[in-house]
């Protein structure tokens, strides 16, 4: 199955019914909250318990969405629907792991991995609080989406402050050297360079 990028609604289509699972940062806090992680979730979809499919469904499609397919499905035989159901379902939480940015250089981290649950609400606060995004905007947003927009963020803010070599007051030598090191400039922003680094390294140590 050729996999999709995390901007992607992912089809799930049966008995003439189709639905669209998106995989917004709504979606992905409620069903890691869910079963306590995503390990469990991952486990329940795998049995094919009914209920966490529900949710599974209504939460990344909306309950409008959701209710015709299962109105379909209370008629027909269970199986069937597996069949169509399983596969987008595990496609959707693969889709809620966004990839660091390729420019940023991974070096290893001996601070402990950030649970999911904490991570998705720190990306709300950057689409909040950093980009200005309104929050219903940030909550049907992707992380994935959500990383791209705070990394070219960094990006435009580097671009206005210069490189390392530009600039002559301010930080330490050895605080600069960290900070290039990163790729980024050594003068703007502390807390944007922390926030970068931070969702460079969520997917080292970090086990679904």
């Amino acid at each position: 199955m050729k996999p999709q990028l995390a901007y992607d609604a992912i089809s799930l289509e049966y008995g003439g019914n189709a639905v669209f699972l998106r995989p917004s940062l709504r979606a992905a806090l409620r069903l890691e909250q869910l079963h306590g992680g995503f390990p469990e979730l991952l486990r329940k979809i795998e049995e094919f318990d009914t209920l966490t499919i529900w949710h599974v469904v209504k939460e990344s499609t909306g309950m409008e969405a959701s209710e015709p397919l299962f109105a379909y499905v209370a008629a027909h035989p269970l199986k069937d629907f597996q069949k169509a159901a399983q596969g987008p379902c595990v496609e959707l939480v693969a889709a809620f792991f966004p990839e660091a940015p390729e420019t940023t250089t991974k070096q290893p981290s001996t601070a402990a991995p950030t649970p999911w649950g904490e991570l998705f609400k720190e990306l709300y606060g950057f689409a909040t609080g950093w980009l200005g995004w309104t929050p219903e905007s940030a909550w049907n947003a992707t992380p994935q989406e959500i990383t791209d927009a705070f990394t070219a963020h960094v990006a435009k803010l580097k671009a206005i402050h210069g490189d390392a070599e530009d600039a002559d007051t301010g930080p330490t030598k050895e605080q600069r050297r960290h900070n290039a090191d990163l790729g980024l400039d050594p003068d703007f922003d502390r807390a944007g360079l922390r926030a970068l680094k931070d969702l460079s390294e969520m997917r080292e140590g970090m086990a679904i």
